[in-house]
């Protein structure tokens, strides 16, 4: 019988999107080689429920549109929340992933330099590499206008793992042989 529980536990816990009361029963004839009916899964349904609702316990098993799905409790929202607001501070985009190259291999390089090796407008990727702490202004160019000058920060060394920009890998490291266009003459 337990094994039986802790086996719709599993499949719960690894439905993505929720499981049916027949898709359990279904799949525990399948994987158990026993007979057991909707009514018997839904009567383990039901312990399940009961053994996650006490304080001790972060998430609850809920049905949703018919289908079972174990979901963290309300209480625990809040928190949840702000780690998402984290994890999404620290998405770069493939624009930011650009200018963060650039700046790490040209530093100290200023925005409109960043700009002619991309083509594009930098103002909003700089801005956002600047809030992640992933580069850092370092000082002004000579040149007329004097404009600022950015590279990398100690931030984006943590970030991805290395003591100096020495340590970021070379064009030669990247490419190879296999990896040209058209055929080699000799």
């Amino acid at each position: 019988m337990k094994d039986i529980m802790l086996n719709i536990e599993a499949l719960i816990f690894a439905s993505e999107e929720g499981i049916s009361a027949i898709e359990i029963k279904n799949v525990l004839q399948d994987a158990l080689l026993i007979e057991i009916n909707k009514d018997e899964v839904l009567s383990f349904l039901d312990k399940i429920k009961l053994k996650y609702q006490g304080e001790d316990s972060v998430f609850t098993l809920s049905p949703i549109n018919n289908k079972y799905q174990f979901l963290t409790k309300v209480i625990y929202h809040d928190a949840i929340n702000q780690l998402q607001a984290h994890r999404d501070r620290k998405k770069l985009s493939q624009a930011g992933l650009e200018t963060l190259s650039i700046i790490a291999y040209r530093q100290p390089i200023t925005k409109l330099e960043v700009e002619q090796i991309r083509g594009v407008n930098c103002d909003y990727s700089i801005q956002r590499l600047l809030e992640k702490d992933l580069i850092k202004i370092v000082g002004k160019a000579e040149s007329i206008g004097k404009p600022l000058l950015y590279a990398t920060s100690d931030q984006f060394m943590n970030h991805f793992g290395i003591n100096s920009v020495k340590d970021l890998p070379q064009l030669k490291d990247i490419i190879n042989e296999e990896n040209s266009i058209g055929e080699i003459i000799e």
